[in-house]
């Protein structure tokens, strides 16, 4: 398993401790603290880890699959680039695309984290990166896809 994979299901338990806490309105500084650094640490972690694409190679110019979330009141149609941790869960993913979509042609391909988010920083319906979906659901904001150190 990759370190940001280890990063993101870490994160994605404490996340679910906090929700459990608040429900029961005793939100523990510390749990929240941990949290944010782990936020920050996995901001890191993408900026640098290299990634496996998908793209739709039935298409003239191989066009980077993308999940599009509308909304019904918007003709705007902001979207994810899903990445993914292996060519495994890439894999798994395309087997979803195929059963939802009919289409059976795509080819991967990899990329760091910050060029795919460099790729796309002009189009302002691109809202960031979907890590290893549809199976896991957590999303990074391409604003907060960065190195302190540069």
């Amino acid at each position: 398993m990759s370190e940001l994979k280890e990063l993101i299901e870490k994160y994605i338990e404490l996340e679910d401790q906090l929700d459990d806490l608040e429900n029961e309105e005793s939100v523990d500084d510390k749990l929240i603290e941990d949290l944010q650094e782990l936020g920050h640490e996995i901001d890191h972690a993408v900026y640098h880890n290299e990634f496996v694409i998908v793209y739709n190679a039935d298409t003239e110019d191989e066009e980077v699959v993308a999940l599009i979330i509308s909304d019904e009141e918007s003709d705007a149609e902001e979207f994810f680039i899903p990445v993914y941790t292996s060519e495994e869960e890439a894999k798994k993913a395309i087997e979803t695309f195929v059963e939802e979509s009919g289409e059976a042609d795509f080819a991967l391909d990899k990329a760091v984290g910050s060029d795919i988010v460099e790729a796309y920083s002009e189009d302002e319906e691109f809202l960031g990166l979907a890590v290893d979906a549809p199976q896991c659901d957590f999303v990074i904001f391409a604003e907060s896809v960065h190195d302190c150190s540069e």
